[in-house]
């Protein structure tokens, strides 16, 4: 009986050492990168994401002009995507073969659109992708970082109607589960905006465009959803600021004033 046992205690300590070595691999490379990156060593940082992002009429193009010179920052966010259709077209893995050091990820705007190519459910797929990206990026030996859904800038009566909540949420709560870093942007934009009167917050906007449902075709719309240089300055900076709190080790990587531009 003795024999028996000693048998099976030793079955279950070599099952144990297989279960958690291999949790032990997976956080030995999230360790080594972190502990480069306190070297002082050059970063990758890898922007994925959706307009709101892109360097065009996004908040990636103010982070990125404010990190230093050791940092390469990229920018894989693309106009019109969720986080079904960034991984259907392939953008996904393309992002993936950049090879970062950490991934700053942001979805939600495409991901409430109705067309099947990209709709996603807040408490369903959208939360199921969002572990998808963080299972990819850790299994290259990168960080994850989760980014809540940059704030659209419409009113009424007088506060910012807040309608990406249950995406919000939903990023929250996955960053939660997967002990993730997640860096609230949807919140703080939210905060910043109810300061302010629409007229103020439309000085953030890229654009104006004839509406063509105007009697006059030249009436501008403002676009209240995508940034011009200053919302690209001001929230880049406002989730730069909101990466280092989260991530100390990435503090000496950003900035304290001015910007640059790679």
């Amino acid at each position: 009986m003795q024999k028996t046992n000693a048998g099976i205690s030793m079955v279950a300590v070599c099952f144990l050492m297989l279960v958690v070595g291999a949790g032990w691999g997976q956080t030995s490379l999230g360790d080594a990168r972190r502990a480069r990156v306190r070297e002082g060593v050059p970063v990758k940082i890898v922007l994925v994401g959706d307009s709101t992002v892109n360097a065009g009429g996004g908040w990636g193009k103010g982070f990125c002009d404010i990190v230093t010179a050791n940092v390469t920052c990229v920018n894989e966010a693309l106009n019109g995507r969720s986080t079904k259709s960034f991984i259907d077209e392939g953008a996904w893995a393309k992002a993936l073969a950049d090879k970062g050091d950490y991934y700053l990820i942001q979805f939600g705007h495409n991901d409430q659109k109705p067309d099947a190519a990209r709709h996603t459910d807040p408490e369903t797929t959208y939360a199921e992708y969002l572990r998808r990206y963080i299972r990819d990026v850790r299994a290259i030996g990168a960080v994850p970082v989760l980014v809540t859904s940059l704030s659209r800038r419409t009113y009424r009566d007088g506060k910012v109607v807040e309608d990406l909540n249950e995406y919000a949420d939903a990023a929250r709560r996955v960053g939660m589960e997967e002990n993730v870093t997640v860096i609230d942007l949807n919140a703080m934009s939210t905060k910043l905006l109810d300061g302010m009167t629409q007229e103020e917050a439309d000085g953030f906007d890229a654009v104006t465009y004839p509406d063509a449902k105007a009697e006059n075709a030249a009436t501008p719309k403002l676009d209240r959803t995508h940034l011009n240089a200053k919302g690209q300055a001001v929230f880049g900076r406002m989730v730069a600021e909101s990466l280092v709190k989260a991530r100390a080790e990435l503090r000496p990587y950003v900035l304290a004033g001015g910007s640059k531009s790679l």
